[in-house]
């Protein structure tokens, strides 16, 4: 028995989504491709009731039959715990390991674990059946009202903070957002009145079905790597990234930040020639993303058998961090890229003359050099980015005491603008630091830079330069960059002599 009939309601905004050219759109109910209903629904609803009223229709083959039916993938179990702690801590602490967690200030890494994003479900006709399973008439959910505000009527009984349990079929199947909604089970802790934002469809046929959960999760093309990056500025708290170091987002957020002043900064030679969004090449060949990922593999990367990040690991003899605020950071770095291209200008390497042709240094402006900026560099292309991030990270890395880089100590600030930057540029001038930096780009400069698709390559160099291609590419430029410079005589060749050895 199921005692008093009650009818619990939900307000509903109803909505058309429809264009008249639709209408020529071939339907057909033998296919499961029915004509949909042009209306759709938007509502609430707490997270616990919605998941009592759905269920997901699985994709599966049964014995015997060549035909698979359902759209749902298996549920990830692992994937809906991930989002209940998402849920209930924030970003960065749900990505956080147990040794971490218990290492780490609680206070400062929780963050809210937001669900925007909604939950799409289909509302089963009174007709409805799904592998021999039907819907009972009682827990069919009924659309009252005909204007834009209207309300969902909810089976008999029904109640959201209840033990409600249909008679067979659920009126709800989900069409995406599976795991959100089972990361709310009955242990995971989470507030009864926390809501999900779900948008339902009415009756919707199951090939359609298939169809929109193909163009949500395969068909859309993500935003670039580039985009991405460049919204960390708003994504910042650097109270929990300064301290959370071990993170990845630490690692990429302060690459991002570097690879934001070398854009921006009026003394970098990179300023305004770096593709921030990764769309077309107008601001410069390599893209932010590469800037970021060449950074996070040389400068900012963690220890590993070959070699340490000089901004990524402990340094020296002391085994200590480097004492640089992100100003001397953003200012090592410019002032080495600006070293390298005055050793690229006053170049007389076969190479450098190759590429500039009949051009000379005088007729043109440093930045404009062929040989520097011209599409047949590899100094203009992540490969050479990385490459020569990778000498001057190693260089100064195993020569840290030799040099006192830690002795270059600034007041420390966690503002990283333009002014505080010049500050430290100023800072550098007369220093061991300036003074290597210039050693090191001027041999840096007489390696052959010239991509595989310069000309007037030779067929054995041709082949030398398109082994730099892909990402194997990396690690060929870096050995090919190690044997040229272990050749050259003083620390340098004695550096990179050691580190070819490891």
């Amino acid at each position: 028995m199921r005692g008093i009939r009650l009818r619990p309601t939900v307000e509903a905004l109803r909505f058309r989504q429809w264009l008249t050219a639709w209408d020529q759109v071939e339907y057909a109910s033998a296919g499961n491709r029915s004509q949909p209903n042009p209306d759709m629904f938007m509502f609430s609803m707490p997270a616990t009731a919605l998941r009592a009223l759905s269920e997901p229709f699985r994709r599966r083959r049964d014995a015997g039959s060549a035909e698979a039916t359902g759209i749902q993938r298996n549920l990830d179990e692992d994937r809906a715990r991930l989002i209940q702690d998402y849920v209930k801590n924030g970003f960065p602490y749900s990505e956080m390991s147990a040794s971490r967690r218990k290492r780490y200030d609680l206070a400062d890494l929780r963050n809210p674990g937001w669900l925007p994003t909604a939950i799409i479900i289909n509302i089963l006709p009174a007709d409805a059946e799904r592998r021999g399973r039907h819907i009972h008439a009682d827990d069919v959910v009924t659309i009252g009202g005909d204007d834009k505000r209207c309300s969902l009527q909810l089976p008999e009984n029904f109640d959201e903070k209840g033990e409600w349990l249909p008679d067979d079929l659920p009126p709800f199947e989900v069409i995406d957002g599976q795991h959100r909604l089972y990361a709310f089970d009955s242990e995971a802790g989470l507030s009864d009145d926390f809501e999900l934002p779900v948008v339902a469809f009415h009756g919707l046929d199951i090939a359609w079905q298939a169809y929109l959960f193909w163009t949500i999760n395969i068909s859309p093309k993500k935003i670039s790597r580039s985009h991405a990056f460049d919204l960390y500025p708003l994504l910042r708290t650097q109270d929990w990234l300064e301290k959370f170091d071990e993170a990845v987002v630490y690692r990429e957020a302060r690459a991002q930040e570097l690879t934001e002043t070398l854009f921006s900064h009026p003394a970098s030679v990179w300023n305004g020639r770096i593709n921030m969004l990764g769309v077309g090449r107008e601001q410069g060949r390599v893209s932010q993303a590469g800037w970021i990922r060449s950074m996070i593999s040389t400068i900012l990367a963690r220890q590993s058998r070959a070699s340490a990040g000089l901004f990524g690991e402990n340094v020296g003899i002391e085994n200590m961090p480097l004492p640089w605020s992100r100003a001397q950071q953003a200012a090592f770095l410019i002032e080495a890229w600006s070293r390298f291209l005055s050793a690229v200008n006053d170049s007389k390497a076969d190479w450098a003359e190759d590429l500039r042709g009949n051009r000379l240094i005088p007729e043109m402006s440093p930045i404009e050099d062929p040989a520097f900026s011209g599409p047949h560099t590899l100094i203009n292309q992540e490969q050479g980015v990385r490459g020569l991030l990778t000498v001057v990270n190693d260089h100064f890395f195993r020569n840290a005491d030799r040099l006192k880089l830690s002795s270059w100590v600034l007041p420390q600030s966690n503002e990283n603008s333009a002014e505080i930057v010049s500050s430290a540029l100023e800072s550098l001038k007369g220093t061991a630091i300036e003074g290597e930096l210039r050693a090191l780009m001027e041999v840096a400069a007489t390696f052959d830079w010239r991509s595989s698709d310069a000309p007037n390559l030779n067929d054995v160099t041709k082949r030398q330069k398109q082994a730099y291609r892909g990402s194997g590419g990396y690690s060929v430029l870096r050995s090919d960059l190690y044997s040229y410079l272990e050749a050259q005589e003083g620390e340098i060749g004695n550096t990179f002599s050691e580190a070819a050895r490891r």
